[in-house]
This record gives structure tokens, sequence and C-alpha cells, in this order.
């Protein structure tokens, strides 16, 4: 599998990546630290798991208190009992023991809610991942098209150079001055417009991963994908986590029925109170007679609520709760469609790729020797400077297509791997620390009763690229040595480089 690659490739980066360089698997690791579709995905499973607690708390004892103390600024002149002022408190113990099934049916559902949140949070890691490797590939893509057309542009310059001193001696016309000029232009338009797809695909990448690329480093190869289409929507419909996050929210839904049933059925709660009142000597001291000025009271029983019209309600939140299971059922064809399509789509383009790749290494090859034969033609006189520059063209054009091919194919490759739920964290054997595990955090606050209790105060995990420099379109690739040399071999056809003018 792709984690046995990926790992292999880590193992061999201190010995064979240059220094500054950067790997995929690095690139993938920082996304996956820093990443704020991510992080934020991890705090909204967070916030999933306290549901369970939450739901659970309705089928716990509650216990309240109150206090009260009244002051009776003024009283009836024929009142001989009654306080100046009073002190009260009591307290209630609230014990449920039958809500109609609502509690368990809640918990349940904040229960299936709780693994299909993890679905989620596995299907944005593999997002994420996917958006990654095709920054990463467009980078490399880029940066290569970029080299490519700036080799092109030199060559073209010092064509035009020589074509123009040429002209001056008469060895050239100017028709074939303004054929260099003209591819001259054309190759400078080329480069501007490939320089700023490589700006945006860098500055892509930082949005994605959170750094600047830095020597993107070939990526290691992808392990064995599925032959053919069924067997790709085979294992997508199997594995996709992005179907399992649906499925499991079709799930709870029918449990959300059985919670909207529970508001029409009895409730029982055995209730147990005290209470404490004090009058403060008030009592009764406008009359002479000694009275109580204290006491305590204790009830115990069962409270029952029978609901007999709620105006309808119920049978609204019923139907309300039938209707969004319906919607979530939708919603998994609706998920497994896009799995479906998904799947078929990657398999697609990157059978194909593969198959440009292959057509485009021959076309490389034999661009090359044309070149070579154009100009050696030219050198004797049988092509003209316009032969020379479409063979050049076309070489250009080929090896454009090569890369582009490569990186379609990388690409698509890792989608389908994404689609078949093979890339994920767990999957990539991502080193440089633990992986994130979301069933830490529900163990913790599933049994928690206490009121009292936070994680503290949020702080941004993700990072920022607020700091990091505006992307530029430099690049370091070495230039394809086919391309190298002037474009003109032909003889002069007077004095050339011997003129007056040239000495």
């Amino acid at each position: 599998m792709i984690r046995s690659l990926l790992i292999a490739g880590a193992v061999l980066a201190p010995f064979a990546t240059p220094a500054g360089a950067e790997t995929l698997r690095e690139a993938l690791r920082k996304a996956y630290d820093g990443n704020p579709q991510i992080t934020g995905g991890r705090a909204a499973q967070r916030a999933i798991d306290e549901n369970v607690p939450i739901a659970r708390s309705n089928g716990l004892p509650s216990v309240s208190s109150n206090g009260q103390f009244t002051e009776n600024v003024v009283q009836a002149s024929n009142s001989f009992v009654a306080p100046q002022r009073a002190l009260l408190a009591n307290t209630q113990l609230s014990v449920p023991v039958f809500q109609g099934g609502g509690v368990r049916n809640s918990v349940r559902a904040a229960e299936t809610r709780v693994a299909s949140g993890r679905a989620q949070l596995r299907s944005t890691e593999a997002d994420v991942f996917t958006s990654v490797v095709g920054a990463y590939m467009d980078v490399i893509r880029d940066d290569a098209i970029v080299g490519l057309n700036e080799q092109n542009v030199r060559v073209l310059e010092v064509n035009l150079r020589a074509s123009r001193d040429r002209f001056q001696v008469g060895d050239l016309t100017r028709t074939d001055v303004a054929q260099s000029e003209a591819r001259f232009a054309l190759a400078r338009a080329q480069l501007q417009s490939a320089q700023a797809r490589l700006i945006s695909s860098r500055e892509s990448y930082v949005n994605l991963v959170g750094s600047p690329p830095a020597d993107l480093q070939d990526p290691p190869p992808l392990p064995n994908l599925p032959a053919t289409p069924e067997l790709a929507v085979g294992a997508a419909i199997q594995g996709n986590p992005a179907l399992q996050a649906a499925a499991g929210e079709r799930d709870a839904s029918r449990f959300d029925i059985g919670v909207a049933r529970a508001q029409r059925l009895p409730q029982v709660n055995v209730v147990i109170g005290g209470n404490y009142f004090n009058y403060l000597n008030t009592l009764g001291s406008g009359s002479g007679v000694s009275v109580p000025q204290t006491g305590t009271a204790a009830q115990a029983g069962l409270g029952l609520t029978l609901p007999i019209f709620q105006g309808g309600r119920p049978a609204a939140q019923v139907r309300q709760a039938q209707a969004r299971r319906a919607q979530a059922i939708e919603n998994v064809t609706l998920t497994e469609r896009a799995v479906v399509a998904q799947a078929r789509s990657a398999f697609a383009i990157y059978r194909s790729s593969r198959e440009v790749i292959a057509s485009s290494e021959v076309a490389v090859e034999a661009n090359k020797l044309a070149l070579e034969g154009v100009r050696a033609e030219n050198s004797v006189g049988t092509r003209n400077v316009l032969d020379v520059l479409n063979a050049e063209q076309e070489l250009l054009n080929s090896q454009v297509t090569l890369v582009t091919a490569r990186r379609d194919a990388y690409v698509a490759g890792f989608a389908l791997l994404a689609a078949t739920g093979n890339a994920e964290a767990r999957d990539l054997g991502l080193g440089g620390g633990a992986l994130y595990d979301p069933t830490l955090n529900y163990r913790r606050v599933r049994g928690r009763i206490s009121d009292f209790g936070s994680d503290g105060e949020p702080a941004a995990v993700a990072t920022s690229t607020v700091g990091t420099p505006a992307q530029g379109p430099e690049v370091t690739r070495p230039f394809d040595p086919a391309l190298n040399g002037g474009v003109d071999r032909n003889p002069g056809l007077t004095t050339g480089g011997a003129a007056p003018d040239r000495r």
C-alpha cells in the first residue's frame, strides 16, 4: 500500500533529498498538523462528542435549591402573627424513572453521530490531502513549464539578435527577422503566462500547507490501483469515509423519530424535597404569644406527567423527524452517486494520463531527433529559420504536455485512493509525531457528570500565512540541453561574422 511506499521515501530522505528540499510526505504532514480545515474539523468533532453527555444528562438525577428573604415593609393593622421578615429555603431531588424512551433514543442518536463525525473527519483529511497533492504537483509542473519557457525565450532572444545582425550584413531578409521577432514575442507572452500560473500554484500550496514550497522533490510512486472502473467503484463503496458519514447520519435520524414520539408519552419522576423556614423572631412579636420561629419539612413522592393535548406539537415533531430521516436517506444516495462519479472519473483521468505520458515521451524523443535533423539541414541550407523555430516549438509543446500529463496522472491516482478510503492519515504513515486520535476526547468526556469544568479558552492551532513572503516565479531547474544553442545555423551568404561592422 501507499503507506509502505511513503515510509520508504521517508527512510531514504536523509540520504537522497538535497538540503532545503521538501518531499510530498513532509508537505502532507505540515497540512495534517496545521491546515485549518483539518484542525477545525477536529474541534467540530469534539463538539459532537459532547452531545453524548448532554443526552445522558436528561436521564440522570438532578438537584436544585433556592432561597428567599422577605421583608414585610407594610403590614395590616389587624395582623398579629404575620412575621416582619422571613427566610425560606428548599432543596429538591428529582430522579427520572420513565421518559417514554426519549433519553435512550437521544443517547443512541448522539453516539451514532459521534461515529459519523469521525468518518467525516477522515473524509476531511482525505480531501485536504488530495488538494495538497494537487498543489504539490501543480508547483512541480508549473516550475518545469516556466523553466522550459525561460530557456525558449533565451534561445529565441539570442536568435533574434543574430538574425538582426545577419540582416544588417545581408545574410537574411526582413521576413526572416520578422519571423524571429514574432516567435520571440510569443515566447515572452507564454513565459509570462507560465510565471503567473506558477505564482498562483505556489500561493495555493502556501494556503494548503502553511509554508512556501522549497525545492519540491519528485513524489513516490503510488501503490497498485484498481485495474478496472468496477473494482474502483466497489472499493469506494466499501471504504469511502464520506459515504460512511452519510450512512451514520441516516442511522442516527431513526433514533430522532423515537425522541420525538417520546414527547407524547407519560413521564414519571421520583421527587424528594426539603424545606427550611426562619422568621428571625418576628413571627407573632406583637401578640405576646410565643410562636416557633424556625422549622423544617420534607416531602417524597412520585411525579407523573401525562400529556393530554399539546396543540399538535408532538405529531409535528414526529413528522419533522421522519422528513429529516427521508432527507438523510436521500443524502446517502446523493453521496453514493458522488463517490461513484469520483472513482470512475479519477480512474478514467488516471488511465488516460498514463497513455498521454507514454505518447508524450515518444513525442519528446521524436521531436528532439527532429530538431537535431532540422538544425543539421539548416546548417547546409536546406531548411530556413522558420523550420527550426517550428521544430523548437513542437519540442517545447511536447515537453509541456508530458509534464502536465505526469501531474494529471499522479493527482488522479491519489484521488482514486481517496475515493476508496485509502488516502487518510492512518494510511499514509505520516511521521513527525503521533496522529490525532478522536476517540481520546470521547472517552474523556462521555462519563462526566460534573456541572463545573471546561477546556479553557480556545487558541488557534492552524498555521497563519500572513507572515509568509509573496511567491515569485523564480525557478532553479536545469535547462534541457536539447533546446540550448542558436536557432539559425545556416552558413552566411556573404561575410557574416567577418563583416567590417562586426569586427
